[in-house]
């Protein structure tokens, strides 16, 4: 017995091809952008870092570097604690802004004026505080930061970034135990346009 098979008419055979074959070529919606993630460089924080940002005049103290967002723009600033014979010599070729929230909170606004003022303690001659905001993606370590600040005349024995409250609102602020008989803690605090004094009581805790 003869077996029966369909014959599928060519027109069917063309038609199911060109169909297929225009389902593969089709055009498709461009995707969107896609988001590319700078990796963040190792960067060793050392005096050839603090250096390179601030000048040749200073030179990284022992305190460790902290990272936190400083000025609430969500993108990571770094402060250090270092040792600045000249403050304004590498100013402009380095780009920073040399500032005095300590002696402006006491009413002398001038930094340059304050920089000739000299401690009584021999170890807080020449200490500041330098802090770098973070621009981008790779924020701190970034080549063009959004701003440098080297702070003079704050009696640094050692800092800590906390949060404090600042109207209502959550802020970073750099936490600071005073060197003195008095041992006072303060607070240097962005407050949208510049860095502000707030002293406190005898603790960090």
């Amino acid at each position: 017995m003869r077996s029966f098979i369909p014959v599928v008419p060519i027109f069917t055979v063309l038609l199911t091809s060109a169909f297929c074959v225009s389902q593969q070529v089709a055009p498709e919606k461009p995707a969107p952008p896609a988001v590319i993630s700078a990796t963040h460089p190792a960067i060793l924080v050392d005096n050839n870092f603090v250096q390179r940002e601030f000048g040749p005049s200073c030179s990284l103290l022992g305190n460790a570097p902290m990272t936190g967002d400083l000025d609430g723009d969500g993108v990571e600033d770094i402060v250090m604690v270092a040792h600045c014979k000249s403050p304004f010599a590498d100013q402009a070729e380095n780009n920073f802004s040399v500032i005095d929230p300590y002696y402006t909170f006491y009413g002398y606004g001038d930094p340059k004026v304050n920089s000739a003022f000299s401690s009584e303690i021999p170890e807080l001659r020449g200490i500041a505080i330098l802090i770098i905001h973070g621009s981008g993606a790779d924020a701190w370590r970034s080549a063009k930061p959004k701003a440098k600040f080297l702070v003079i005349n704050m009696p640094v024995k050692q800092i800590a970034l906390k949060k404090m409250m600042l109207k209502k609102k959550a802020v970073t602020a750099i936490y600071t135990e005073e060197a003195g008989v008095d041992d006072m803690t303060s607070a240097l605090f962005w407050d949208g346009k510049k860095y502000k004094y707030m002293p406190f009581g005898s603790s960090m805790e």
